[in-house]
């Protein structure tokens, strides 16, 4: 199974949008809100090297980027195999 982490904030439909397609995807996900989470949103920073928006996703430690960024690997083909690899 992969580790997936994403970081999100209520109210953000980008947030919504990453968080049904994993679902979707049946897939086990750790969600952290940044403004429930003491410390999170700079966490969040440091380990996207820089990135302030939300959704920031995470699989098996590898930073993939925003909502955009996981339809896009989904639209290549190449979210499902990153979901399988563990």
């Amino acid at each position: 199974m992969p580790q997936i982490e994403i970081y999100t904030r209520p109210m953000c439909g980008f947030c919504h949008a990453a968080v049904r397609l994993l679902s979707q995807k049946g897939v086990d996900f750790s969600e952290t809100d940044i403004w429930e989470t003491r410390g999170a949103r700079e966490e969040m920073v440091q380990r996207s090297n820089g990135g302030t928006t939300v959704p920031q996703i995470f699989i098996n430690g590898t930073h993939v980027g925003g909502c955009d960024d996981l339809f896009a690997l989904e639209r290549a083909g190449k979210l499902d195999p990153m979901l399988k690899a563990g």
